[in-house]
């Protein structure tokens, strides 16, 4: 059987980097899907890195030099 894809929660951190304030589960999932985030306690904007996904191949990499 296909393994299931589970979505990489742990990137999402589960508390404020700045001040520790725990994040709520929706909180947690409004960050995951927007990637920033306003700590409600210390105002400490909270962004996760996008790593893109997409790779351009070689043929469209020589469209866009000339």
């Amino acid at each position: 059987m296909a393994e299931e894809v589970k979505p990489k929660r742990e990137e999402v951190p589960d508390a404020c980097p700045h001040c520790g304030n725990k994040l709520s589960p929706w909180q947690q999932v409004l960050l995951a899907t927007d990637r920033a985030l306003v700590c409600k306690k210390c105002w400490y904007r909270i962004i996760l890195d996008v790593i893109p996904t997409t790779k351009k191949t070689d043929s469209e990499k020589s469209k866009n030099k000339g």
